[in-house]
Parts: C-alpha cells; sequence; structure tokens
C-alpha cells in the first residue's frame, strides 16, 4: 500500500527536499503541497493523506491550530509536526491536539522515512536522546488542552514503569532491558495501558504521563 504524504511548511526550500527524499520510496507518494496552516486543511480534504508533515510556525494559520482541525477532520490523518531544536513552545498543545508525534528540521533523511512510515502504520513517534529533553522542556509549559482526570488504579505497577519510561523517550528494546523483561512483553503492557487509558498511540502516552503526574519534568 502506498503511503500518502502532504508537505505543510511555509518554506519552499524544505518542501522541496522532503519531496525528493520521501518520493525516492517505492511505498510514498507526496500528495500535495501547503504553505500554511489553512491551506494544509484545504488541501488534506481534498488530498486525503495518510501523514502530514506539518510545519509549526506559519503564517495565517499555525501548525497547532491546523493539527486540530485535521485530527477533527479525520482519525485516519496523522500529522508529523516539523519543529527546530531551540524553540517552538506550541509543540506539546499540538501533541495534546492529536499529532503523532514530532520531528526535528535537520533530521536524517533515513529517519524521516522511517518516522513516515511509522506514523502510517499507526504508532506515534517519541525519538529518545534530543526529543526526550524537547518533551521535558514543553511538558513546563501550560498546558492549553487540559487532561481530563484520570483514574490510574486501572493500570498496573508494571504498566505505570512503561509508560513512564515511554514518556523519557525509551523504545522498546531500551524499556526491556530496563525492566529486564522481553520486548513482547514490553509490547503487551504498551497495548494493555493504551486500551485502558483509551489512547491511540505512544505519544499520547507520552503527553498523559506528563499530564496526570505519572513523570515529572527533570530540572533544567
Amino acid at each position: 500500500m502506498t503511503i500518502r504524504v502532504l508537505l505543510a511548511d511555509d518554506q519552499e526550500l524544505l518542501r522541496t527536499g522532503f519531496r525528493m527524499i520521501l518520493e525516492a520510496e517505492p511505498d510514498i507518494e507526496v500528495v500535495g503541497e501547503a504553505i500554511d496552516g489553512a491551506d494544509a486543511v484545504r488541501t488534506a480534504s481534498r488530498a486525503r493523506p495518510d501523514v502530514v508533515l506539518m510545519d509549526i510556525r506559519m503564517p495565517v494559520m499555525d501548525g497547532v491550530t491546523a493539527t486540530q482541525k485535521l485530527t477533527s477532520l479525520s482519525a485516519e490523518i496523522r500529522v508529523l509536526i516539523l519543529t527546530t531544536f531551540h524553540l517552538d513552545e506550541y509543540v506539546m498543545n499540538a501533541l495534546r491536539a492529536g499529532a503523532a508525534g514530532f520531528l526535528l528540521k535537520d533530521v536524517r533523511a533515513a529517519d524521516l522515512v522511517q518516522a513516515v512510515r511509522v506514523v502510517a502504520a499507526g504508532d506515534g513517534v517519541v525519538a529518545p536522546a534530543v526529543t526526550r529533553r524537547l518533551l521535558e522542556r514543553f511538558a513546563r509549559l501550560p498546558a492549553e488542552i487540559a487532561a481530563d482526570p484520570v483514574d490510574l488504579r486501572g493500570l498496573t505497577e508494571r504498566e505505570i514503569d512503561v509508560v513512564r519510561l515511554i514518556a523519557r523517550g525509551l523504545s522498546n528494546q531500551e524499556i526491556a532491558a530496563s525492566l529486564v523483561v522481553t520486548e513482547t512483553t514490553v509490547k503487551t503492557h504498551v497495548h494493555n495501558a493504551l486500551t485502558k487509558l483509551n489512547l491511540r498511540d505512544r505519544v499520547q502516552l507520552a503527553v498523559f504521563a506528563y499530564d496526570s503526574g505519572l513523570v515529572l519534568p527533570r530540572p533544567s
């Protein structure tokens, strides 16, 4: 199956670069480009992409508002936020709005392709290392979209451990090593946590962990 991608960024050079990378893959097709958030919403309603690469800072309509509108438009549209390392305080709000994850604008070509495939398959992208620091930084900002109170008693202690480690940016392999269990066991815990909390993917689990207080941001 071909993955349909929409590129939303006000910088033509970036759109061109991402298009060249993605269209070199046999299973990915770029079905449109948008120069701002409003354009992204209009184009997505017509082109029906599987994945939208969405810049945060754009004229007319920013990426957060566009993400909210797109995720309301269709649960099948997955949004990957594009951000810079040092700023973009809106990223956490975009994740709360339903984005499937975020990438740095200087992402390696192979990682971009992999991220598109991952979110198209229904999972979220919570990259380790640098993105982990971003998650912790943005979690300290006031939430525009408050999380509803959630009863944690439905989660087992081990499921809570897994959710905390996901929020720290660990992969299933790293979680398995940390908890001394198999990756299959980790996947089972992730599935159970998603089901009990009525969440969609790992990104939403990470946001939930911060919003609920399961994980506290580390001091800068």
